[in-house]
């Protein structure tokens, strides 16, 4: 059985979440079919681009209904984080409605260019598994022009002209503002804790 599912939708960044799921000794497939979705051990909801189009090729197929019913753990990457919240103010749209917030524009300033691209600090606010082995105020690499305010779902925070959601986790769904795949060692760090979790998420 493959380890991961990763839900196709037009990311960028598929090849280097692969070959760093490789690096740990995971196979993934890349697929939109639900029941290879459905049985999948564990699945990751990546995501680049525009909160509105990343959610129409949900609904497209289907994916919008069948996410928030898993059961198994699933970890959503910069935007796919985002989708996992109930909405974007990027063309106010409507996501996925797991965990309450909504994604909001950066504020752009002379020190602080928009997007917010590059290495930053994230502070644990809680110590749930997906952040084992991690030390408070660790570098990750960012990639985003919106983000979630702290809501109770945070599990992690990182500042760029304001606080903001950098880890998240309620139940089994997990995100990640930050790229683990492209966050060095600490980000394989992330994924093999993701890859542990074989149940329910320990929030």
């Amino acid at each position: 059985m493959t380890d991961v599912a990763i839900i196709a939708g037009g990311g960028a960044n598929i090849a280097s979440l692969h070959f760093a799921l490789e690096r740990l000794g995971a196979s993934s497939v890349l697929t939109t079919d639900h029941t290879v979705i459905s049985a999948a051990p564990r699945v990751i909801l990546p995501g680049v681009g525009a909160a509105e189009d990343a959610m129409q090729k949900l609904k497209s197929a289907g994916l919008d209904k069948l996410i928030p019913t898993l059961q198994q753990p699933l970890l959503g990457i910069c935007l796919g984080m985002q989708l996992l919240f109930d909405a974007s103010e990027e063309d106010d749209t409507p996501c996925l409605g797991i965990m309450a917030g909504t994604a909001r524009l950066l504020e752009v300033a002379a020190d602080q260019p928009v997007p917010h691209m590059g290495w930053n600090q994230v502070r644990k606010r809680a110590a749930p598994a997906l952040l084992d082995g991690i030390a408070d105020d660790t570098y990750f690499y960012f990639v985003h022009s919106y983000a979630v305010d702290i809501e109770s779902a945070t599990i992690g925070s990182s500042d760029y002209g304001r606080e903001f959601t950098a880890v998240a986790a309620q139940d089994n769904f997990m995100g990640t503002q930050f790229h683990p795949e492209r966050s060095g060692k600490n980000g394989a760090q992330i994924l093999q804790n993701f890859l542990r979790m074989n149940t329910q998420a320990n929030n």
